[in-house]
């Protein structure tokens, strides 16, 4: 009885051993694996930090916005981005960062005048807290105040197919909340945008684009590309629709802008703009003569903001003070044509 009872005790603790050696094998396992996971997760993902402003954010990312990092400090936005104040942050990465240098002739950071790199950086930032599900197409003001009258920037976001930012700038992970705002990441720096940022950017203006680069016209690109402070900037762009181009060929019974002859087409486009002057809409009166590249249009606001041609037609204006860094875009509803 009592040898049975030994070989039954000694099988049991054989049997316990084994038990215990496969547990601490799983055990071993599970932790590796969970180890692991969690290294991908952080590879992936942002990391939140304990403490989580938005700097907080950015220091405890560095290794992927080491960049930004260094740019906020030599910008003195640090104080301002671990503050109270709510903010919506766009931030960039370091390829981001490296091929914004490039395209700009920087060899690194520090050769970007400090002025122009706050204003850079700003215009990155919205004042409170946007979602990417508050955000829709249309425009938004950026902290940046470049601008010749010292106003906010204005930012142009397409939510189609995703969300863009000025036409050139993906944000790639939204909605990265911390204490005083949301960041969303993305995957190019947000230069300073010209009246011609806008007018790529938005679709509505996809025909006065092609009005503006077809071959036979002079190098209107160029021109309202020309930075604050240097002629004939600044400009006020009074930009038509798309719908205002259709009207148009209706209007002159013309299959295409194709079939708008050379000088016509510059003397329309010329009429659009006014140089050496950031116009906006609340300085605008009634009976106010407006002098544009191609000749006068006259400016009411009884009822509503209107250009008046040479030829008594009426343009409505339907969007106003779209504010770039070298000049002003008001939205119209109707072409402005020279005199007929």
């Amino acid at each position: 009885m009592f040898i049975f009872l030994y070989i039954c005790l000694n099988k049991t603790t054989k049997n316990m051993k084994k038990l215990l050696n496969y547990a601490s094998i799983l055990f071993i396992v599970l932790t590796i694996t969970t180890f692991t996971s969690c290294n991908d997760d952080d590879n992936n993902d942002p990391i939140i930090p304990v403490s989580n402003t938005i700097a907080d954010f950015v220091v405890a990312n560095s290794s992927n916005y080491s960049s930004l990092l260094a740019a906020l400090q030599q910008a003195d936005l640090v104080t301002t981005l671990s503050g109270t104040d709510n903010f919506t942050v766009f931030a960039p990465d370091n390829a981001a960062f490296s091929k914004f240098l490039s395209d700009n002739g920087f060899a690194s950071l520090e050769d970007v005048p400090t002025d122009i790199l706050k204003q850079v950086l700003l215009n990155h930032v919205i004042s409170g807290v946007v979602k990417s599900t508050d955000l829709s197409t249309g425009y938004v003001s950026t902290l940046s105040t470049a601008t010749p009258n010292m106003e906010n920037i204005n930012m142009f976001v397409n939510t189609t197919g995703g969300v863009m930012l000025n036409g050139i700038s993906s944000v790639t992970n939204a909605d990265n909340m911390v204490d005083n705002g949301v960041i969303h990441l993305v995957n190019e720096v947000i230069a300073l945008p010209t009246v011609v940022t806008f007018a790529v950017a938005d679709p509505t203006f996809s025909i006065l684009v092609s009005a503006l680069t077809r071959d036979d016209q002079p190098d209107f690109v160029s021109t309202l590309s020309t930075a604050d402070g240097t002629s004939p900037a600044p400009f006020t762009v009074f930009a038509p629709t798309n719908d205002a181009f259709a009207d148009l060929l209706t209007e002159l019974d013309a299959m295409s802008l194709d079939d708008v002859g050379t000088a016509t087409l510059t003397a329309t486009l010329n009429h659009h703009v006014v140089a050496g002057a950031n116009v906006v809409a609340s300085s605008l009166t009634d009976n106010m003569m407006v002098t544009t590249l191609g000749g006068d249009i006259t400016a009411n606001v009884t009822g509503g903001a209107t250009l008046t041609d040479a030829n008594n037609r009426v343009s409505n204006i339907i969007v106003t003070d779209v504010q770039a860094s070298n000049g002003i875009i008001h939205v119209i509803d109707k072409v402005v044509l020279p005199p007929l």
